[in-house]
């Protein structure tokens, strides 16, 4: 089951949102129509996908106007195809036009992300590895994009740089440059001085540094733009010592081939970086 993202949270992107979009409310709307007008309105989709962001949207309306009304037929991480009525909105004309873009821009690049994810979930079934996300993320809305690889089926990777310990390829070369001890020695001072809850996560973008990785008892190895041939080799070395994580050169017409080797975790910077939106529309009626 998803877990749902706090109001609070939702509510705070949205305000930042709707006041970039209207700051003094929509001109166009506000002098050309009534208000006193009523309309209902369909959420629909113009081709298949994954649901997700249906809080938001109705976050979008709601925060425009109290008096917007949004029912959703279906929710998160459920699928849905071509022309399939989504959500039913009911409220004031000016209210819903202002909230539109807003409420849409949202749910099209959250069901795009969540679309994307389920076809390389789909794509490692039947293998032991994970898709994860990684933190190539739009500035500000990072928690809203890796809940929307949720309902596509994924997970997650550490959400920030607080979370837990990754140590990268430019992490290793200063400690190298500035200190005279070995990585081995590196990462054993590194775990010494955390908190024994503390995951430690290495990459390394060559076979022959996984046994001075390994002497240190890491929990991931992440093995960086390695051939699939390298992956296996990497996965067999390690032999279930540390957890294994492929990145880097991540394609779908690759996955399977990784997934095969052996690894436990693939990340994807494409799933929240190189998304199409979704393709939805607010069809409109004058009641």
């Amino acid at each position: 089951m998803l877990t749902k993202l706090p109001t609070e949270a939702i509510h705070r992107i949205v305000r930042i949102a709707l006041d970039e979009d209207a700051p003094s409310g929509d001109l166009t709307s506000q002098t050309l129509i009534p208000p006193s007008t009523q309309i209902s309105a369909q959420l629909v989709a113009r081709e298949d996908g994954v649901l997700s962001g249906e809080d938001i949207f109705r976050a979008a309306m709601s925060l425009t106007n109290a008096a917007i009304t949004t029912d959703f037929h279906l929710h998160d991480g459920e699928r849905f195809t071509k022309n399939s009525v989504l959500a039913d909105i009911t409220g004031p004309a000016q209210a819903v036009l202002q909230a539109e873009r807003v409420a849409l821009n949202f749910m099209q690049r959250m069901c795009g992300i969540a679309t994307l994810t389920a076809t390389y979930v789909a794509e490692v079934s039947g293998t032991k590895a994970r898709i994860v996300d990684t933190r190539k993320t739009t500035p500000g809305l990072r928690l809203i994009e890796r809940y929307a690889v949720r309902c596509g089926g994924g997970h997650n990777h550490r959400f920030s740089l607080s979370d837990a310990v990754m140590v990268k390829d430019n992490h290793l070369a200063i400690v190298a440059a500035n200190q005279s001890i070995t990585i081995t020695e590196a990462l054993r001072n590194l775990r010494a001085s955390l908190p024994h809850t503390t995951h430690i996560e290495v990459e390394v973008d060559r076979l022959d540094q996984l046994d001075a990785v390994l002497a240190a008892n890491v929990d991931t190895i992440l093995l960086d733009n390695f051939t699939t041939e390298q992956l296996r080799e990497g996965v067999q070395h390690i032999a279930s010592r540390a957890l294994v994580e492929a990145s880097g050169g991540i394609t779908l017409p690759r996955l399977r081939e990784i997934a095969a080797t052996g690894v436990n975790i693939i990340s994807v910077g494409a799933l929240t970086q190189n998304v199409r939106s979704l393709d939805l529309g607010l069809d409109i009626r004058a009641k």
